[in-house]
């Protein structure tokens, strides 16, 4: 082969391998768009009642990525908006929806019961874990997750509403405490995090 031809090739061959490189190798890291715990840190444990009465354990979510929420059946806002979002982020998993659960879990026990808890979720998705119990274990819950809540007077027995933190939270399928999200988040946001966590299982 010519020296020309030599030169021609070996360029040819050298930007080949470039391209090769640029196309397999390393890629960027994966940014999650929600509040990142790093390092993570292992969920808290908890056993409470769920919508059939039956004792239920986050363990028993291990294996699966975990969104989370803390409110309760009779918000009139921030709730509802909450829990139509975790309707439109299992839409927008598609198949991967069936590797992810919903929780919901009450901050109002005094009036959740599991009876109202399902009717209530089944205005929104029948598959939402619902969880409820007694108040000292709540309380519990409540702490080991730095939620906030505060019963405010309506007037009349029975009658309140209840302040409450309202973070979104997120557990890893390792059952780590990975990210967490502030009301108002875009579901697509949160779904495309969910997704990334489902897929590097």
């Amino acid at each position: 082969m010519k020296p020309r031809n030599l030169l021609i090739f070996g360029i040819a061959l050298l930007l080949g391998m470039v391209a090769v490189f640029l196309l397999l190798g390393p890629t960027k890291p994966y940014t999650f768009q929600g509040s990142l715990i790093d390092p993570p840190v292992e969920a808290p444990q908890f056993e409470l009642s769920d919508v059939n009465g039956q004792r239920f354990r986050l363990s028993e979510l291990e294996g699966q990525v975990v969104i989370m929420f803390f409110g309760y059946t009779s918000c009139p806002d921030v709730c509802p908006v909450t829990l139509t979002d975790f309707l439109r982020i299992r839409s927008k998993l598609g198949d991967q929806g069936e590797e992810v659960g919903f929780v919901f879990v009450t901050v109002d026990p005094d009036r959740d019961t599991p009876e109202r808890m399902k009717k209530y979720l089944t205005n929104f998705d029948p598959t939402i874990i619902g969880l409820t119990g007694e108040r000292t274990e709540l309380e519990s819950v409540w702490s080991s997750y730095g939620v906030y809540e505060a019963k405010v007077d309506g007037g009349s027995e029975g009658n309140y509403l209840v302040d409450h933190s309202s973070r979104i939270y997120v557990i890893d399928a390792d059952g780590n405490l990975l990210l967490t999200y502030l009301f108002g988040t875009e579901y697509q946001v949160i779904a495309e995090d969910v997704r990334h966590l489902v897929s590097r299982q």
